[in-house]
């Protein structure tokens, strides 16, 4: 489950998630890249494509938390329900557009877009006063293990570290250190 993180241990996980995805990448050779990850029906490939695909998705959540917790919150706990309801399609959405990633978006390139997006993340989190931070709304429990009925803007972006942290004790990459 999420919590409030600061925003310094935000940028620190953020900075941590960059050099273990480039190292895991630059440091795995094509077998290892084919291989299955252990607990998904993944490759290490698309795993770590997966895992890329999380810090996009949260640039997305990020802007549901800030425009629907302006919302009544029945219309709130509404959207929520509407989501979980659409969980059996959002799961094969998610396991289909991380094998199709995977092997349209070149290895070389991941960690470049990894770097970007971190680094986007950092600079919208910079910028977030501690009342938006704090804005939360409903969120679709059925779609993730990390998210929790409710969820700040702050725990959105502690999200994508902790979805990362998951799936990388999945892979079964031989270089990978931890």
């Amino acid at each position: 489950m999420t919590h409030a993180a600061p925003r310094s241990e935000i940028h620190a996980e953020f900075d941590r998630a960059r050099a273990e995805f480039r190292q895991l990448v630059e440091a795995a050779g094509p077998a290892e890249f084919a291989r299955r990850s252990n607990g998904t029906r993944w490759t290490n490939r698309q795993l770590l494509f997966h895992m890329l695909f999380g810090y996009l998705i949260t640039r997305n959540l990020l802007l549901i938390v800030k425009a629907v917790s302006r919302l009544p919150t029945p219309v709130q706990r509404g959207f929520a329900a509407l989501l979980d309801a659409g969980t059996r399609p959002f799961h094969l959405i998610n396991y289909w557009g991380s094998c199709a990633g995977a092997r349209f978006v070149p290895l070389g390139r991941m960690p470049g877009w990894f770097d970007a997006i971190t680094g986007s993340l950092d600079r919208h989190l910079d910028a977030e006063t501690d009342a938006e931070l704090a804005r939360s709304m409903p969120f679709p429990t059925r779609w993730d293990p990390f998210f929790a009925a409710r969820m700040s803007l702050g725990e959105v972006y502690h999200y994508a570290t902790e979805h990362f942290d998951f799936h990388r004790r999945q892979l079964t990459l031989n270089s990978q250190s931890g």
